[in-house]
């Protein structure tokens, strides 16, 4: 039982769903996303869906953050409003371009099918690396790990290890529906044009005077 009391505004949620309802918020506001299809959050994306969605979008706009319910798959993300929340995660230079090369295989993907899932090996996301980001020396295959790990921390994907110690590159990553939504891209275009500035061999921008 919490030594904190219980906030006014959500006076009508009883006793017993009042330590869950704690839980969805400290791990949406913790790492952005409450997976529905694993341990207790299949109770607790339930107990959202089914009883308090409109008291956790009250709560997450407050932050700047707007509630998104998924089916399949099942989960509850907050994503951050641009230009209302302060609660923005800064990635590091090997995180931001992993993260951009897993939105340009997500987009590729779903551009071709309307599966939810989009999986692929280690060695796959090596491959495309190189196709994307072809004057950018590749992380090693350590930092891409630690990169992976850290995004599957967030909840932006899932990655297991391959089962052949010999086949370490057999690894699988899945690409949750919830990474393309915390670096939103209206187009290919702007994908492109951030991933530019990535490329150490661009030319200086060029100033024009109105």
């Amino acid at each position: 039982m919490s030594s904190l009391a219980w906030p006014t505004f959500w006076s009508d949620i009883p006793e017993t769903d009042r330590t869950p309802l704690r839980e969805v918020i400290s791990q949406l506001v913790g790492c952005g996303v409450v997976p529905g299809d694993e341990g207790s959050g299949r109770d607790l994306y339930r107990l959202v869906r089914n009883d308090y969605q409109q008291h956790v979008q009250d709560y997450l706009a407050i932050l700047g953050l707007e509630l998104i319910v998924d089916s399949d798959p099942p989960l509850l993300q907050a994503r951050p409003v641009p230009e209302e929340c302060d609660l923005l995660e800064t990635f590091t230079k090997a995180e931001t371009l992993v993260v951009l090369a897993l939105w340009r295989v997500y987009d590729e993907a779903r551009s071709q099918s309307n599966q939810p899932a989009v999986l692929l090996t280690l060695n796959d996301l090596w491959t495309r690396w190189q196709v994307y980001f072809d004057r950018i020396d590749p992380p090693t295959s350590s930092t891409l790990r630690e990169v992976l790990h850290h995004l599957r921390r967030k909840k932006l994907i899932r990655f297991q290890e391959s089962e052949d110690s010999t086949r370490p590159d057999d690894a699988l990553v899945e690409i949750l529906p919830t990474l393309p939504r915390v670096i939103p891209f209206e187009s290919l275009a702007a994908w492109l044009e951030r991933a530019a500035l990535y490329d150490p061999h661009a030319p200086e921008p060029t100033i024009v005077a109105s």
